[in-house]
């Protein structure tokens, strides 16, 4: 969608292929539809339970899953309405057909439509951005049973009494506490440890988080055989047999190109993740590719990022996607972000790497909520100060990363950070104190000191 209104804008006259419904997997089955329930299970949990329990009464929430779903839903079929479905009807430059596309060569494809037949279409340019589907890993057993995906999770009409995730990347765990918040007995399976593709610490916070919420976490755990009997999974491990109601199989995606025929026509892949250069263009000229069924990092961000970038380079202009800062937010309670190099990236790319880690307890905004569960790490470059990436675990992790993306574009060292002007009560204002950690000891400041 990107793509197509970016190339528009810029006098192309667009062929929008959707074999499916139109929007793709953000606002459909992903972050719209997932955030949704992931706030109403934060509403559930602070209604069960919160820091100020002794002077404000608690009473644990009755969820009817039905209603949360079909006010959700609701909310989806807004959003896909006003942001996709009426811009593309009312576009004279962009026409819709509803099929699955396969290339005949690099100037033409074939439709399959939906509603029977095929259609030729020949182009100038081509943009693929067919996103990413869940993974089924090699796991004996599992294609007989019916497991959830991460699409189906966020679709189920009632709560499991007992929901065993395998996974530990930021979908499983995500929803993993979701539905732990919402009534849930939540057991989550992690082959070596949460969030491993992470600094150490964070996935050893996020595991502290989950033990304090009462979902059990079993690190180093791998299912070799799943049956289904009696509607209850089963599920032989190394750390003994486990039974759930529902089973959610949350490992991983992969590109959506098996049946775009692109091997034929030369557009290089690995592993189905299409390659592209720095222009956005694949490996054969006037076809360009972004999001999920790319090498890119998989956020919806980068994805619409791409698309327009990669529209600007098919209509005669020049334009690169700059990943040096890009954020990543988790958005478990507490959340996770982080953005540009951890300690171990930064002392493989040969930095002379100082760090320091600043423990929410010393966040006034993290003790005035009484929630101080978490961290800031602020790397950087030892030398000249330079900051080098941020990560964090707090509540509002998510908000303050951007102001550490700003940080990162500008060059700005820890002294830069450490001097400006952060509104006190805020989370962000650990981005300050954390870079005060550099120079002296924050513990020795008053609560609002410069």
């Amino acid at each position: 969608m990107a793509a197509a209104l970016k190339a528009a804008e810029r006098g192309a006259r667009i062929t929008l292929i959707e074999r499916g419904t139109i929007g793709g997997t953000c606002v459909n089955i992903g972050c719209v539809p997932s955030k949704i329930m992931i706030r109403a299970a934060h509403i559930a949990q602070l209604r069960k339970e919160s820091a100020f329990d002794e002077g404000v009464s608690a009473r644990a929430p009755v969820v009817d899953r039905a209603k949360l779903l079909q006010q959700q839903q609701a909310r989806v079929e807004r959003l896909r309405d006003s942001k996709y479905e009426s811009i593309l009807r009312d576009h004279k430059a962009i026409t819709v057909l509803n099929g699955e596309a396969r290339f005949v060569d690099t100037n033409t494809l074939v439709v399959k439509l939906n509603a029977g037949g095929e259609q030729t279409v020949r182009f100038d340019r081509a943009f693929i951005g067919s996103g990413a589907m869940p993974t089924e890993p090699p796991l004996p057993g599992l294609a007989e049973t019916p497991y959830l995906t991460s699409t189906s999770a966020l679709a189920m009409d009632s709560m499991p009494e007992r929901l065993i995730v395998i996974g530990a990347g930021f979908v499983a765990l995500e929803l993993a506490q979701a539905y732990s918040r919402l009534g849930s007995q939540v057991t989550v399976l992690a082959r070596s440890c949460l969030l491993s593709s992470e600094d150490d610490a964070i996935g050893e916070a996020m595991e502290t988080a989950f033990n304090r919420e009462g979902i059990k976490v079993l690190k180093q755990t791998q299912a070799s055989r799943v049956d289904h009997s009696n509607n209850e999974f089963i599920l032989d491990t190394n750390a003994g047999t486990l039974r759930a109601d529902q089973l959610l199989v949350a490992t991983g995606r992969r590109p959506n190109t098996e049946s775009l025929n692109l091997e034929e026509i030369g557009v290089k892949t690995a592993h189905g993740a299409i390659q592209v250069n720095a222009q956005l263009q694949t490996t054969v000229p006037g076809i360009y590719a972004a999001g999920d069924c790319t090498d890119q990092p998989r956020f919806v961000y980068v994805a619409a990022a791409g698309g327009s970038r990669a529209a600007i380079n098919m209509t005669g202009g020049e334009a690169t996607l700059d990943l040096s800062a890009m954020p990543g937010v988790m958005f478990t309670d507490p959340q996770v972000a982080s953005v540009g190099l951890t300690e171990a990236e930064a002392l493989k790319r040969g930095f002379n790497v100082d760090t320091r880690v600043l423990d929410l307890e010393n966040v006034p905004r993290a003790l005035v909520n009484f929630d101080t569960l978490g961290f800031i790490k602020m790397v950087a470059d030892r030398d000249s100060g330079r900051l080098l990436g941020v990560q964090a675990v707090a509540g509002e992790a998510g908000e303050l990363i951007q102001t550490a993306v700003v940080a990162l574009r500008a060059r700005m060292t820890v002294q830069d950070i450490g001097d400006e002007l952060f509104p006190y009560l805020t989370m962000v204002e650990g981005l300050k104190l954390a870079a005060q950690t550099f120079s002296k000891d924050v513990r020795q400041l008053s609560c609002c000191a410069g």
